[in-house]
């Protein structure tokens, strides 16, 4: 207890929760597509494939909005920039109460959903920037742990599809989304570690450098297989186990929370042990699980098992990932997360699509789980080759926060320490 109040000293409190409620609420809102898919997919008499473009264009257009905010953020400060962005959220809530009435509409609906997607870097950027870079892993984890909103979403909008309608579901998330901006407003304080006079070039710096490329493919994994599986979980129970739609949401929350839970876990623990080491781990978990979820399709209990262990380590990941970024790139870390969000939550677009081609063209889902399997473990290989020189400029062994917070060499951020230090 005392370690955590020293912590709370060390950033400020209330900033942290305000950006944790605000990224719970948009993922909630991001997945509400796929926690309601079984009764979109009985309304418009989806096929496979259709359910599986239909779940992953939220994901994909959240991943091509980060970027977008993080810059925006960069200019207008990061409180007003998540502010902006529910705003937004609530019109697009209107608009699928109102107007989804096709498969094209759902489409359109999708592109909305996306916004709330956007939320990552900035609620993560903007919970921890008040932290010094010891304490910056768990500050992300504790605001990352707001993924616990896509268990929320499954748990909860299944039931009020059931008793209000789908469409409903929108419109009670349109009021919804004025909770954590009310939070925002009172609670939150802009933090002091950005520099407004930072040129464009420099706030993209990471985008022309491999480790951000590398970052992105292995966020890929963490991430996109969380949003992606979580996505797609409740149409996967609902067809392969004959469970109720009910059910299915129910089923999808015990792995989705598992991963946000322990989110927090993954960034406390690459403080202390690295994010290297905790990674390494997390994908080694990951490859097995999924491989053996792929060819134990027959048992319902086996099966979520395997998921909630599958998940505990993506959201591990995750935590871990990000315990990382504020090491590599300490004076862009908003941009430089949202790029890395952006590049690496198109994953999770893969997952739904492979799912349904894969059920289309073999009959089965499994070639699927496989097909991410073999992606994290061709990270895990990346990774081991470029932590090689990430321990020798930026990071202690393991991946691990190096004391006073070091800067990498040849980045954006080396210059401005040394003018500051001269």
């Amino acid at each position: 207890m005392s370690n955590f109040k020293t912590f709370i000293k060390a950033g400020h409190g209330p900033t942290l929760f305000a950006s944790f409620l605000y990224f719970a609420f948009s993922c909630c809102i991001w997945v509400l597509n796929g926690a309601m898919a079984p009764f979109i997919t009985e309304t418009f008499k989806l096929s496979p494939a259709q359910k599986g473009l239909m779940l992953s264009v939220p994901i994909i257009a959240g991943a091509l909005m980060r970027f977008p905010l993080g810059v925006l953020a960069q200019y207008i400060g990061r409180k007003s920039a998540t502010l902006v962005e529910m705003g937004l959220i609530a019109v697009a809530m209107m608009f699928g109460f109102f107007f989804v009435k096709s498969f094209n509409d759902l489409l359109a609906m999708g592109v909305l959903l996306g916004i709330a997607g956007a939320s990552f870097g900035v609620a993560l950027s903007l919970g921890s920037g008040w932290f010094p870079p010891q304490y910056k892993g768990l500050a992300m984890g504790l605001v990352g742990a707001g993924n616990v909103g896509t268990a929320v979403s499954v748990l909860v909008a299944p039931p009020l599809a059931n008793w209000l309608g789908w469409q409903a579901v929108y419109g009670v998330a349109a009021v919804a989304i004025f909770i954590p901006m009310l939070v925002m407003i009172v609670l939150a304080k802009e933090p002091p570690d950005v520099d407004a006079h930072s040129n464009f070039r420099e706030h993209i710096a990471c985008l022309f450098e491999k480790d951000g490329w590398a970052f992105s493919l292995i966020y890929g994994v963490t991430f996109g297989g969380f949003i992606g599986l979580t996505t797609f979980l409740p149409s996967y129970y609902y067809d392969q186990f004959g469970v109720s739609k009910v059910q299915a949401g129910q089923l999808t929350m015990l792995a989705a929370f598992m991963g946000a839970a322990v989110r927090v876990g993954g960034g406390w623990i690459s403080d202390r042990w690295g994010g290297v080491n905790t990674l390494t781990l997390v994908l080694c978990v990951v490859t097995a699980c999924l491989t053996l979820v792929g060819f134990t399709s027959s048992s319902l209990a086996l099966t979520t098992l395997l998921l909630m262990i599958c998940f505990a380590a993506l959201g591990a990941g995750n935590g871990a990932l990000f315990q990382l970024v504020p090491l590599r790139w300490p004076l862009t870390t908003a941009v430089a997360g949202s790029m890395i969000g952006e590049i690496g939550a198109l994953g999770g677009g893969l997952v739904p699509n492979a799912m349904g081609l894969s059920k289309t063209y073999t009959g089965t889902y499994a070639w699927g789980f496989v097909l991410f399997a073999v992606l994290a473990l061709t990270m895990l290989g990346v990774m081991r080759v470029m932590q090689i020189r990430w321990t020798r400029t930026w990071a202690e062994k393991g991946g691990r926060a190096r004391p006073g917070g070091g800067v990498p060499a040849g980045s954006v951020g080396l210059s401005k320490v040394n003018k500051a230090r001269a």
